[in-house]
């Protein structure tokens, strides 16, 4: 039996863009609790060549998209990355997680070879439908899932892997 790219990123990036909001959500209380400021979470970085909590969200929102978009053939919707707050950000996860929902399955389904090429300043990268999701989509939006945690962790916002994982569909 074959797997449909659908089951493969739908579900999987709805219930961790969901996390990730819920994990916002903790770092604003936290926040609140300690007197610290919400905007002062999304300039940290694990390392100065890294990108700060911002942009981990941004593109963890992006990879989402992209991966449908690029599957699909449907147009994603363009940010212009000026978020700011934290509520910014939320917004910015709502808009994705309404644009990935919008995308019909029958538009993903069956996209297992098409071809899919990431240009990038030092070339390109090109995959197959089923390649691209297993092998760039998903790994990537990962990394980006999990730094964000891990900058929210270091700053003492009490996560842990449940948060990470989000509810169960």
């Amino acid at each position: 039996m074959a797997t449909e790219l659908y089951d493969l990123t739908v579900p999987i990036f709805t219930r961790s863009l969901k996390a990730l909001s819920a994990m916002l959500d903790k770092a604003a209380a936290h926040a609140a609790e300690t007197g610290d400021r919400p905007e002062a979470l999304l300039a940290r970085r694990l390392i100065d060549d890294m990108h700060p909590l911002v942009k981990q969200v941004q593109i963890a929102c992006d990879g989402p998209k992209l991966c449908l978009a690029r599957l699909s053939g449907v147009e994603a919707p363009v940010n212009e990355d000026t978020e700011t707050t934290i509520a910014e950000l939320q917004a910015r996860i709502a808009s994705t997680l309404d644009f990935i929902g919008s995308v019909p399955r029958d538009a993903v389904d069956g996209q297992e070879d098409r071809d899919v090429v990431l240009k990038f300043p030092g070339g390109e990268w090109p995959f197959k439908g089923q390649g691209y999701v297993i092998g760039f989509a998903l790994p990537n939006f990962f990394f980006h899932l999990t730094t964000a945690y891990g900058l929210l962790r270091g700053a003492g916002v009490p996560l842990g892997k449940r948060d990470f994982l989000g509810a169960p569909a």
